[in-house]
């Protein structure tokens, strides 16, 4: 992932955005590579809930993500940008103003969401603005896109938490952009499950090397 970097840090003003496209051009397997679900999960399970998070390389973040008991389904695609329907060359130029995100559908009776927002800090850098270790631009940036007041007031409450801690052994402070959830752009089939087709591709974990704080 690292090679269609930019050195580019700042998003784009919108009318300097890439008009992008009325409807997505890409074609979408049923079946996840990895989990018994659909990768398309406009319609989640009745009780299900779902978290979108940008932590980099969405490859080996959807990996990360996959593992966890009571994740049902997971996706990879683009968010909080301008560009509509763009594709990944697109997001990686730097004018679209997209995260790399990842879309996790979960079941809340076996894994929270505070839980899943502390495995967010825990195996990705937030203190890094616009990269994630080499990779560089602003699709990398640290994001949590919350689908419900209850996810933001979590989300808002775990940053803080987490934050105290990283502040208190000087390593700097969170950048995680925390907002309503935007709309959901799917990427290209290619780049679902990535890591699942191929074993040995790309991964990027960047972090801190803090745990989360167990009293929280």
């Amino acid at each position: 992932m690292s090679i269609f970097s930019r050195t580019k840090s700042e998003l784009v003003a919108e009318d300097q955005a890439l008009p992008g496209r009325s409807e997505s051009p890409f074609h979408q397997s049923a079946k996840h590579r990895v989990l018994d679900a659909p990768v398309v999960t406009d319609e989640a399970p009745a009780g299900y809930e779902v978290a979108v998070f940008g932590l980099g390389c969405f490859w080996g973040a959807e990996e990360i993500y996959w593992q966890l008991p009571g994740v049902w389904s997971t996706s990879v695609g683009y968010a909080g940008g301008t560009t509509p329907h763009p594709s990944y060359e697109e997001v990686c130029s730097g004018r679209t103003n997209h995260t790399e995100a990842i879309r996790v559908v979960y079941d809340p009776a076996r894994v929270s969401y505070a839980d899943l927002v502390k495995r967010f800090f825990e195996v990705h850098d937030p203190t890094q603005g616009m990269r994630q270790g080499n990779d560089v631009g602003t699709q990398y940036r640290s994001a949590i896109y919350y689908t419900t007041p209850e996810q933001e007031q979590t989300a808002r409450e775990l940053t803080k938490v987490y934050g105290d801690e990283l502040a208190r052994r000087r390593l700097g402070a969170i950048t995680t952009e925390i907002r309503e959830v935007p709309t959901y752009y799917y990427a290209e089939d290619v780049h679902q499950q990535y890591l699942a087709k191929n074993p040995n591709g790309y991964r990027c974990h960047a972090n801190t090397g803090v745990k989360f704080p167990e009293t929280a």
